[in-house]
């Protein structure tokens, strides 16, 4: 009978790009058999994250070529691209895709997305083998890689995140996402967005994304009057699902479902009946910001998306926990801006919830 071994795989990049390393476990029957990490240079959390799961196969295939694997990680963009249900445009990527199906018989391996807080035996490891590495925080080489590129003179993708005006539901904090009653732009609301859309015209973009939900739509579509742009929709951009909870407010939340309103507040895992968790959000965005800058390298791009999907964009660019989230609120229709420099993907937060300075004032938080 073949041997089945379960694999849990990570890594992290101190800075993105930043010192890096992978962790990663192998286990067969509950028994923890191989603990494998290791330092890999300067690189990306992507690169790492590849690095991690090559180890893993490299050992399974070690042990036993014809044994099967279930490889558990909490980067969705690694299970995607590795079970084929997204596409690998990064060039670099291709390649570490490649030696990762080379490493074992691609048709006895299957992949299974998780939760981050589910794969911290491996995260632990990685962060060993970066402490092993340095005795002193890493941070400032993050600022010497921003140096670098800043003195190099090369053209980042820039890209201006905008969400949507105010609704009838936003002024009570309403919950209104994806799958729920999709509400229109409020007349302030309106008003906001053809505020924003001069303020955007004035810094010429060159494409022009949205989530397809009304109030997204009808604020790009004062964008796109503004600036002459074709509006490219994309399901990626979409806000939180927020399940039964949607069109209720905080107060009828905390009433209704106290014990599911205390773990929304305080666990980035946990998500309403039938709605999303935060961390699949922040798991559905991660492929899709990447391509952002190998799709339009050097091009500027405005993206008009939710607050939640903002908030979880701001922590993905400056490379924090996830718990960071709790600590962001972003007004309707302001900016976000972003850089990502494509020759490595270092990507850099230059704004966060920035007000428009043309036109009229906004009336709410």
């Amino acid at each position: 009978m073949a041997r089945h071994f379960i694999c849990s795989a990570d890594g992290g990049s101190r800075g993105n790009p930043g010192p890096a390393a992978f962790g990663a476990v192998v286990s067969e029957n509950g028994k923890i058999l191989h603990e494998l990490y290791e330092t890999i240079g300067i690189e990306t959390n992507n690169v790492a994250e590849y690095s991690g799961l090559l180890a893993a196969l490299r050992k399974v295939n070690e042990i036993d070529p014809t044994a099967t694997v279930e490889v558990h990680m909490d980067s969705k963009l690694v299970v995607e691209q590795m079970s084929g249900r997204w596409q690998i445009k990064h060039p670099g990527m291709r390649v570490l895709a490649k030696d990762a199906r080379d490493a074992h018989d691609p048709s006895l391996v299957t992949y299974k997305w998780i939760p981050r807080d589910q794969n911290s035996h491996a995260d632990r490891l990685a962060n060993k083998a970066l402490d092993g590495e340095t005795s002193t925080p890493a941070a400032p080489l993050q600022k010497n890689f921003l140096t670098e590129r800043l003195v190099s003179g090369e053209k980042p993708t820039i890209i201006y995140f905008i969400r949507h005006g105010e609704t009838i539901l936003t002024p009570e904090r309403r919950f209104s996402g994806a799958g729920g009653s999709d509400p229109e732009l409020s007349d302030i609301g309106i008003a906001q967005a053809k505020q924003v859309a001069a303020e955007i015209a004035a810094r010429k973009p060159d494409i022009l994304i949205a989530s397809p939900m009304v109030r997204t739509r009808q604020t790009a579509e004062e964008i796109a009057k503004a600036t002459g742009l074709e509006i490219r929709y994309d399901e990626s951009w979409v806000e939180c699902a927020f399940g039964e909870w949607d069109g209720l407010t905080v107060t009828d939340v905390q009433k209704l479902y106290p014990n599911e309103w205390r773990a929304w507040v305080s666990d980035t895992s946990f998500a309403p009946q039938g709605g999303e968790s935060y961390e699949q959000v922040f798991a559905r965005i991660t492929a899709p910001l990447g391509d952002l800058a190998i799709d339009y390298p050097g091009k500027t791009i405005v993206v008009v998306s939710h607050n939640v999907v903002v908030k979880a964009v701001a922590c993905e660019i400056m490379n924090v926990p996830i718990e960071t989230f709790f600590h962001i609120d972003v007004a309707p229709c302001s900016i976000t801006t972003a850089h990502i420099y494509p020759s490595d993907g270092l990507r850099v937060l230059k704004s966060l919830s920035e007000r428009s300075t043309i036109g009229l004032t906004q009336s709410h938080q």
